[in-house]
């Protein structure tokens, strides 16, 4: 897995590429509580993510309860039809902010 960081003004966005499977999740989590640090507002840039599996899920639900304790926002970006479907089933639709 490999995650560029872009600031603009307040926003912090990472792009994420490969998968968020056991091997890259603690990588993942750890890169989005220090962008937690950075900026209350992260955007994620899914595009280039091929898969998740439950403990990527299980970030996202840290990564959303952590911006909403700082009252700031997640947003997830341009994940493709199978990350759309995996947050569907999972019922992570409701839970995440997707555009």
């Amino acid at each position: 897995m490999k995650i560029e960081e872009t600031r603009s003004g307040d926003v912090l966005q990472l792009d994420i590429e490969g998968k968020i499977d056991t091997f890259s999740s603690e990588e993942f989590q750890n890169t989005l509580f220090s962008g937690f640090q950075k900026s209350k507002n992260i955007i994620l840039n899914m595009e280039k993510v091929q898969h998740i599996t439950s403990i990527g899920l299980r970030s996202l639900l840290l990564g959303q309860k952590t911006a909403d304790s700082k009252g700031g926002s997640l947003v997830i970006i341009n994940a493709n039809e199978t990350i759309r479907e995996i947050f569907r089933v999972t019922g992570f639709d409701s839970i995440l902010t997707i555009r």
